[in-house]
């Protein structure tokens, strides 16, 4: 018996098929491993009869060997705080239902204001001005159904087939809405381009109509580029329009921030400059040096955080990355308080205290280190810290400019391994927790 035998695990790329002709694809690192990877079984068994979920007994599971592809959607659903683990499965039967019915009075008013969202079409050219009128651009015509759609502003009153063609839109809400559609599209059609999924027609235009009614229901940030790479795993791994709809309003719940533009300034902004307090505390020797040639605002890093490494790995190592994540920083209140966060008590479901075994690892750190920071940083930032600290002899000895940062950053791409990446930002982490709480003052 070989004792020193270790499973070298099962390859994924026929759940995620790359198209033939796309060689320069990076290849997935991430295996399906026996007793590792979270199979079919453990997650089974990880409920109750009734439904439980004791998702404690499978976040370890999730960080040490990820998701098996066929259940990685309903793991997602938990992991992003769609659904209590503490319901049952009847209660998630009447949530989802519930959701998907809403998500149906969303379309159908989108549908409304713009024919094309559920039609099976998009558009990649301007459909409105920015008064209101509608442009007359002969690719939007194309695109659009002559027979339903006259105008790119014609409205069809629902339930009726008479159309109403409004010729110029007063609404700002709306022309603001209109505004989106089309660089959605142009989005979409570049979105995971070499994967065979989006050869079809109709799965790029579900993922423009999610992200077309994401816009109108957040109208606060609308659309912004890089939605798209964030909205995409959630079109494959859920089959259900709607429920990957509302999975991917639960990961822009984390994310929004990002997004929201005030005056000139983007959203991520205010994450670049939390990692440039993190490798000021951590490197301080490699901070100077970035600060010293022009790259203290830290915007090379502005992808990475915008979509979650995922133009640094293949699309299957993204998902194990996201998952990773997502496992680590759980917490079991998540769910509680995105249900509350309208309500007038949202602090109610804060004060109550948490049982930490049902809690990620990464969350775990931070409630025991009793770091007393208002916010806590998201675990993005502390991978990003981790690459960067992994390329800091290189980055010290050779960017002379931002332009060599770039560079020594590019080739990353696509050989950045996902769970070396995590258990670095892991012991960043808590460096920086520690030191950040032996420099603040006792009180």
């Amino acid at each position: 018996m070989n004792l020193l035998w270790k499973d070298p695990g099962l390859p994924t790329d026929s759940f995620y098929q790359v198209r033939p002709e796309c060689t320069d694809v990076p290849k997935t690192k991430f295996k399906i491993k026996s007793g590792k990877t979270l199979s079919v079984r453990k997650w089974r068994s990880a409920f109750t009869p009734e439904g439980y979920l004791d998702i404690g007994q499978i976040l370890g599971r999730v960080y040490r060997g990820g998701i098996h592809p066929t259940i990685r959607g309903e793991v997602w659903e938990f992991l992003l705080g769609c659904f209590d683990p503490k319901s049952t499965y009847e209660e998630r039967n009447e949530i989802r239902l519930t959701r998907r019915e809403e998500y149906v009075r969303l379309k159908e008013l989108c549908t409304y204001m713009f024919p094309l969202v559920g039609s099976g079409k998009f558009v990649t050219a301007p459909v409105i001005k920015e008064d209101g009128s509608p442009t007359q651009d002969p690719i939007v015509l194309l695109e659009a159904n002559p027979e339903t759609l006259m105008t790119p502003t014609t409205q069809a009153t629902v339930g009726s087939d008479a159309p109403m063609t409004c010729p110029k839109e007063e609404d700002k809400k709306i022309i603001q809405w209109k505004l989106n559609l089309h660089q959605i599209g142009l989005d979409v059609v570049r979105t995971d381009r070499t994967l065979v999924f989006y050869e079809k027609p109709e799965n790029l235009s579900k993922l423009w109509d999610v992200l077309s009614v994401y816009a109108w229901f957040d109208k606060e940030v609308g659309y912004g580029q890089g939605m798209s790479d964030l909205c995409s795993p959630m079109i494959m791994l859920l089959e259900d329009e709607a429920d990957a709809f509302w999975c991917f309003e639960r990961l822009m719940r984390r994310l929004r921030g990002n997004f929201k533009c005030v005056g000139s300034s983007v959203g991520v902004e205010s994450q670049l400059c939390n990692l440039a307090n993190v490798i000021q505390v951590v490197d301080p020797k490699l901070h100077k040096h970035l600060d010293y040639i022009g790259g203290g605002d830290y915007l090379f890093a502005f992808r990475m955080l915008m979509v979650l490494f995922k133009r640094e790995v293949s699309f299957g190592d993204s998902l194990y990355l996201w998952e990773m994540m997502w496992a680590l920083e759980y917490d079991p209140d998540l769910y509680t308080l995105y249900e509350e966060s309208d309500s007038d008590k949202p602090e109610d479901a804060k004060g109550k205290p948490k049982s930490s075994r049902q809690c990620g690892k990464f969350e775990r750190e931070y409630l025991r280190s009793g770091a007393k920071v208002e916010e806590p940083l998201p675990i993005s930032v502390f991978l990003v810290a981790s690459v960067l600290k992994e390329k800091s002899a290189k980055l010290l000895t050779e960017a002379k400019g931002l332009d060599d940062v770039v560079k020594i950053l590019n080739d990353t791409s696509g050989n950045l391994d996902a769970r070396k990446s995590c258990s670095g930002a892991m012991k960043l982490h808590k460096k920086y927790l520690k030191k950040v709480k032996m420099e603040k003052p006792s009180s």
